[in-house]
């Protein structure tokens, strides 16, 4: 076990280490995603700050200065940017989507039309792009989706298919056949032999994580912008035998509620049931990361020295690459030989965060 080695790359305006300018003013120019929640961006000829993902015209190099936080902007003067609202949670939902969403929850079954959206006093054109944007799918197709999985409960519950499927606002009992078939891949009656997993976004400081849960446990947990998510969710599907659907489920609740105390400094360690899916090799692998003590790293060879597989180290290091539960088993504790790091799915810059953040909390 070592301690979090020194990242080389500091800032005397910064709470945390960041990455050099150079690195931070190409995220910048990309919007690159996996920045979100590391930096914000100060252009010194407006005196506004913004998120590195912000949609406004990009400063020159030479007019913006980089802070670790909105609040190390303010205290250089900076004010925040209107657009892109850097003062909230990276990923933050408005409120008028959260009204929506929590209404769609608790009655799945009544449709909300582009007049229904225009009395209250909702832009359709707006909301259509929100969904689009973040679920990459209409608000319409996310309400079927939604009321499908209100059904697919119904039955597992004991109602048959067409009390199940009028009960969730379906005016034709071969709409909802067809539907449903095509959403998750076989048809309604045989709901009670097979299974479904709710899906939801869960926001995070360092942006909106995919929460997949079924009745056994957390399946999945990781970044949305990880560019190996769509794999890892066909690996759920198939491993798990499960369909997806965006739903609610219990253990949603306590997923957001540990988060946030993770994020807080007030929780070391999680307490979720997890599905976890895997050769023994991987699942080995897996547990030897829960094994690593908050705010302590461990290298791989050190990993794989702990599974009793010393000469492993890059089939240790593919075993993390495959872990689907990001944070809560800490895979980003594990970092090169020589102190670097490297290979983390949500981004490095996340890891760097992380890593802080543990060892500033462990050593208070």
């Amino acid at each position: 076990m070592s301690s979090i080695a020194p990242f080389t790359q500091t800032t005397d305006r910064s709470e945390r280490t960041l990455p050099s300018d150079d690195v931070l003013y190409a995220a910048l120019v990309k919007r690159d995603t996996q920045f979100a929640g590391v930096f914000v961006a100060a252009v010194k000829t407006t005196g506004i700050f913004c998120r590195p993902t912000c949609a406004a015209r990009k400063p020159k190099r030479e007019n913006v200065e980089f802070f670790s936080t909105p609040i190390q902007a303010l205290r250089f003067g900076y004010r925040p940017c209107k657009l892109c609202d850097p003062m909230g949670s990276p990923g933050h939902s408005p409120d008028w989507l959260l009204r929506l969403i929590d209404e769609v929850c608790a009655h799945p079954e009544i449709r909300i039309t582009d007049r229904n959206l225009r009395e209250r006093e909702l832009e359709p054109a707006t909301v259509r792009r929100w969904f689009q944007k973040h679920h990459g799918m209409t608000f319409q197709a996310y309400q079927r989706l939604m009321r499908l999985s209100h059904a697919f409960g119904r039955i597992r519950d004991g109602d048959d298919v067409a009390a199940a499927a009028f009960g969730s606002g379906f005016e034709s009992l071969s709409a909802f056949s067809d539907s449903f078939k095509k959403a998750v891949g076989f048809v309604p009656s045989m709901s009670r032999k097979c299974s479904i997993a709710a899906v939801t976004r869960i926001q995070t400081p360092l942006g909106p994580m995919l929460a997949v849960a079924n009745d056994e446990g957390l399946c999945l947990l990781e970044f949305v912008d990880r560019r190996m998510l769509e794999t890892q969710l066909d690996h759920v599907r198939s491993q798990l035998d499960v369909s997806l659907l965006p739903g609610a489920n219990p253990l949603f609740a306590s997923v957001r509620d540990q988060l946030s105390e993770y994020f807080a400094g007030t929780r070391r360690e999680f307490d979720l049931p997890l599905v976890v899916a895997g050769t023994p090799f991987q699942k080995a692998a897996w547990e030897a990361l829960r094994a690593i003590p908050y705010g302590q790293t461990r290298s791989y060879q050190e990993q794989a020295e702990a599974i009793e597989r010393p000469t492993a180290i890059r089939a240790v290091a593919r075993a993390n690459g495959d872990n689907r539960f990001a944070i809560i088993i800490p895979c980003h504790r594990v970092i090169g030989k020589d102190g670097s790091l490297t290979g983390y799915g949500g981004g490095i810059w996340r890891k760097q965060y992380l890593l802080e953040l543990e060892l500033r909390h462990s050593s208070a």
